[in-house]
């Protein structure tokens, strides 16, 4: 095994693990969860990919996927907070009344 294999490997666990968070959890913080995940495995392929070839390119992506998951998960926690107040659960089934 090469040293680009073990990280690829782990992020495709990563990966995996994220995608089964979003389509058999109900909670809508686990689904949060699970796209950090799928986020933190792409950032952890990209690094590889990036640290293999020897160039810089993928490490500055990565500086703008971290940017971009930070405001989703602020954005998203805060419609959580809302949802948990107008309804006092965040469970998927309470957030699909919210469509109009």
């Amino acid at each position: 095994m090469t040293s680009a294999m073990i990280p690829q490997i782990l992020a495709l666990f990563l990966f995996c693990t994220g995608m089964m968070m979003i389509l058999l959890r109900r909670n809508t913080v686990v689904l949060l969860l699970g796209i950090e995940l799928m986020l933190n495995a792409a950032n952890l392929s990209l690094v590889s990919f990036s640290n293999a070839m020897g160039q810089i390119d993928g490490q500055v992506q990565v500086f703008f996927v971290i940017t971009i998951a930070a405001a989703e998960s602020a954005v998203g926690l805060s419609i959580l907070v809302n949802l948990y107040r107008n309804f006092g659960a965040v469970t998927t089934d309470r957030a699909r009344t919210l469509q109009g």
